[in-house]
């Protein structure tokens, strides 16, 4: 990899981009010989009418409206291509997905043969990028939230000319090492901006980048510079809009009046088990009204070219809500005996179906050819995208000389680069400093790092005042102060956490953070995980994280919870014990871009112990205490969180009566396994079997740290209602437990 010092900063960004995704740069076929770049271009750092087809004639059931729903006025944008050319176009997407689902045999053809007009019409007319800088900062986004459809995006980005798209991905879709997977991934295929698949994932994701856009925007423009302008397009299908987390979520962002998101619904009324009038039979239009969406129905989605753009444009013309577009389409548009159907859904047509929709819509070319005329017409883009990013980076030279320190705010946030010495804000902690809550403690470190961190924003579940997650120095983010930066979530944990993994997939240097009880994490866990998938940088703070929360009961007292995100791969699971540990795990959860964190956090009051600090953090699990010479103790103490106090006192009473003691904080178990093994055995000697753990949780994966010799204490079963001092001592969580347990093991 060239060195960064050579290069431009918008070109040493791109090689970041390219390390994000592979160590093979050449894989990603962006070449950084071939690109000409200006200084700064804002890359992410890492991250009407035809012949027609016998399918448009199938007869659809139809839900009846209460009311009439406003079909879009057909009116041509300026400047749009011949309609033959265009049609020669939508088949040849149309094509690329059935060539590339029948060669996998395997895959959902029917949504891109559906969608390909409203996809060929965004990609190809109205969204504005830049194909040889898929990071270009300004450039639209656009999330197909029906991720099952992906062919219908990679065909898209390989017209348009992505690298990252060629033949021979196509040709290999599905299929290992290549950058068409079976679902849009981010991390694998440059122009995809969010990795989608669970359904109502995608249009979560989306509101969370119109989000993203719309703050920057509030923050960053000035009256003579708009240097923030780009929208935000998603295609959502019928099983989107059954998920929840896309109410959840659609619900914000019509709360939020973000005006720059556009929603295209797939309306072909099919899903897998049959038509949806067997289960989905709601207004769908009065449903995203009734949320402050401006609806907009295009009633013929399959040839209906001009009605598409009239729509787009009117959706751009409304500025103070977001907007969905209801597309109403045949799945498998052109297939004469599978459309609109469920055998089109999620499976290859068939060699004799592919023949015989090519005979229909007189495709007469072999698999995956792309006409000339097509080829031709698409290739502008590049051009065209290069003009748009070196247009927007000579107007960020001329904000950058006019507003020097908006500019270098807006720059960190767009390249990922973290402030000089930011961590020197976090606090630091003495065993003098009084006993508190590390929920309380957290608090101070966000509002000490909000100070320095210029993409630092986020909030919590309708719980800011339990969690203590309010930045003091802000006011919150609403339809008309969106520059401000405490993000009012509701009672909304799975689109809270969506929301933020597009605020963080938005641009490297924006970091976010939300907060609900750690119990309530059962309601995110579909959007955490995707966080860990996607990489996303997404603090997640948890708190009342154990039985330790008292009266409230087994209903809000984690127990399998930590031990159910050590098995999530990429996730870091942090449970902090005091001061020092609660900034340390901040500065991990910073520093930590390709993965998201997870802060669980204290209702009671703890000490602020000697020994800790946030380098110890830093490893995962290191040494607080020990009066052992050699590295040969008589026995190892483990703990996290609140009970790391338990095992410091234990150790002392173990040592008046002479015995060598160990105390180590584990405060993350992924951490400490990324240190070099002799940095591990400093820690935990394995000629020592005589360690005790304690920790107020499942003793599930324990036997991994303490050994089958060990003894492991915690909880098995589920908590109950009293105060947290009782429960600890009824269920065996207490100093003289675990020192009884070392005794046994000496």
């Amino acid at each position: 990899m060239a060195s960064s010092s050579s290069l431009t900063l918008s070109q040493a960004l791109l090689v970041r981009a390219i390390s994000h995704h592979g160590s093979n740069p050449s894989s990603d076929r962006v070449s950084l010989s071939n690109l000409t770049l200006p200084t700064f271009s804002g890359l992410k750092s890492s991250n009407s009418s035809s012949s027609s087809a016998s399918s448009s004639r199938v007869p659809r059931r139809r839900v009846k409206l209460t009311r009439p729903v406003r079909a879009a006025a057909v009116e041509t944008l300026d400047k749009t291509t011949e309609t033959s050319l265009v049609e020669k176009s939508i088949n040849t997407i149309r094509f690329l997905a059935i060539d590339a689902v029948e060669k996998a045999n395997s895959g959902h053809p029917g949504l891109p043969m559906g969608c390909a007009p409203m996809g060929h019409i965004l990609y190809d007319e109205v969204m504005r990028y830049n194909p040889k800088n898929p990071y270009w900062f300004n450039r639209d986004r656009f999330v197909l939230s029906a991720g099952h459809g992906c062919m219908l995006q990679y065909a898209l980005l390989h017209l348009a000319g992505y690298d990252s798209v060629q033949e021979e991905d196509l040709k290999s879709f599905r299929q290992w090492g290549s950058k068409s997977p079976g679902h849009p991934e981010n991390f694998e295929t440059p122009g995809v901006e969010v990795t989608t698949g669970p359904l109502g994932q995608g249009i979560a994701n989306a509101v969370g980048l119109a989000l993203a856009e719309k703050h920057l925007a509030a923050r960053f423009n000035q009256p003579d510079n708009e240097i923030v302008d780009h929208y935000t397009y998603c295609i959502v299908g019928d099983g989107c809009n059954m998920e929840g987390i896309s109410n959840e979520a659609c619900s914000l962002a019509g709360h939020w009046g973000l005006g720059k998101l556009i929603a295209f619904y797939d309306d072909n009324h099919i899903s897998i088990d049959g038509d949806t009038e067997i289960a989905f039979t709601e207004n769908v239009d009065l449903r995203f009204e009734a949320l402050g969406w401006h609806v907009i129905w295009v009633k013929n989605g399959n040839t209906g070219y001009d009605e598409i753009r009239a729509a787009i444009k009117e959706a751009k013309a409304v500025k103070d809500k977001p907007t969905l577009i209801k597309v109403t389409t045949t799945i498998g548009f052109g297939s004469p005996n599978k459309a609109n159907s469920y055998s089109v859904h999620g499976s290859a047509l068939g060699a004799k179906e592919v023949d015989a929709t090519r005979k229909n819509l007189g495709w007469p070319f072999e698999p995956f050819h792309v006409p000339e005329d097509v080829k031709s017409h698409w290739s502008r883009h590049a051009s065209e995208g290069a003009a748009l990013e070196a247009e927007w980076n000579a107007k960020f030279a001329e904000y950058e000389k006019k507003y020097a320190e908006e500019a270098v705010e807006l720059k960190s946030i767009i390249s990922g680069e973290l402030p000089a010495g930011w961590e020197k804000a976090l606090p630091t902690y003495t065993p003098e400093t009084p006993a508190d809550a590390t929920r309380n403690l957290s608090q101070q470190n966000l509002n000490a790092l909000v100070k320095v961190l210029p993409g630092l924003l986020g909030g919590s579940a309708d719980l800011a005042s339990s969690n203590m997650t309010l930045l003091k120095s802000y006011g919150d983010f609403q339809k008309d102060t969106p520059g401000e930066r405490n993000l009012r979530f509701g009672v909304r944990e799975h689109g809270m956490g969506a929301i933020c993994n597009g605020i963080a997939l938005h641009s490297p240097g924006l970091i976010p953070y939300c907060a609900t009880f750690f119990v309530f994490t059962d309601y995110m866990r579909a959007a955490i995980r995707i966080s860990a998938l996607c990489e996303a940088r997404v603090i997640y703070v948890m708190t009342h994280d154990s039985i330790g929360l008292g009266e409230d009961g087994p209903t809000h007292q984690p127990i399998e919870h930590l031990a159910s995100f050590r098995a999530m791969p990429n996730v870091l699971m942090l449970r902090p014990a005091d001061g020092n540990e609660t900034a340390g795990a901040y500065k991990v959860a910073v520093d930590n871009r390709k993965r998201p964190s997870i802060l669980a956090l204290s209702r009671q009051k703890l000490p602020n112990l000697a020994g800790t600090s946030i380098e110890g953090v830093e490893k995962g699990g290191y040494t607080i205490s020990d009066n052992s010479s050699g590295n040969k103790p008589d026995v190892i103490l483990i703990a996290t969180g609140s009970e790391l106090e338990i095992v410091a006192k234990a150790g002392d009473e173990l040592r008046k009566e002479g015995k060598a003691v160990r105390v180590v904080s584990f405060v993350s178990w992924e951490l400490f396994d990324e240190q070099s093994d002799a940095y591990k055995e400093s820690v935990l000697p394995a000629a020592v079997t005589a360690r005790v753990s304690i920790e107020a949780g499942s003793t599930f994966g324990w036997e991994k740290i303490v050994g089958s010799k060990g003894k492991a204490i915690g909880i098995d079963r589920f908590g109950a209602s009293a105060p947290a001092g009782k429960i600890y001592k009824e269920f065996g969580l207490t100093a003289e437990a675990v020192i009884a347990a070392a005794k046994a093991l000496i």
